[in-house]
C-alpha cells in the first residue's frame, strides 16, 4: 500500500507538469478565448488513459502498484475536468451560451473518442512493438 501511494505521489507531480507545460503551450499558440488548453490536456488524457489502461491490461506486464501510479497519479493529475466544469460554468454565466454548450459537448465527444482510440489502438499494436 505504501509503495502504491508513494507512486501515485511521483506520477501526479509529472502528470500536473505536463499539464501545465501543454495548457501554456496551448494558449500561447491559440490565446485564451476558448479553453482550448484544458479541452487538448482531456482529449489527450483519454487518449492516454485508454492506450495505457489497456496495453497494460492484456500486453504488458506492470507491477498493480506502478499501473496505478502511472494511471491514477499521472493521468489523475494530468486531465482536468474540474478545471473543464468551472470553465464551463463561466462561459455559462458570462452569457455565452453557444460556446459553453459547445465546449461540453466537444468535451464529451472528443473525450469519449479519444479514450476508444487509445483503447484501440493498444489492442492491434503488433505483441513486441513496445
Amino acid at each position: 500500500m505504501a509503495s502504491t501511494l508513494g507512486l501515485i505521489a511521483l506520477f501526479a507531480i509529472f502528470g500536473a507538469w505536463a499539464r501545465y507545460g501543454q495548457s501554456l503551450l496551448v494558449q500561447s499558440l491559440l490565446g485564451r478565448d476558448f479553453p482550448w488548453a484544458t479541452l487538448s490536456v482531456n482529449v489527450l488524457g483519454c487518449f492516454i488513459m485508454g492506450f495505457l489502461f489497456f496495453l497494460t491490461l492484456d500486453r504488458l506486464t506492470f507491477s498493480p502498484e506502478l499501473r496505478t501510479g502511472i494511471l491514477t497519479g499521472g493521468l489523475g493529475a494530468y486531465t482536468t475536468f474540474s478545471t473543464f466544469s468551472l470553465e464551463t460554468v463561466t462561459l455559462l454565466e458570462n452569457g455565452e451560451i453557444f460556446r459553453g454548450i459547445l465546449y461540453m459537448f466537444a468535451s464529451l465527444f472528443l473525450c469519449v473518442l479519444a479514450a476508444f482510440a487509445g483503447a484501440t489502438l493498444s489492442r492491434i499494436l503488433p505483441g513486441g512493438a513496445l
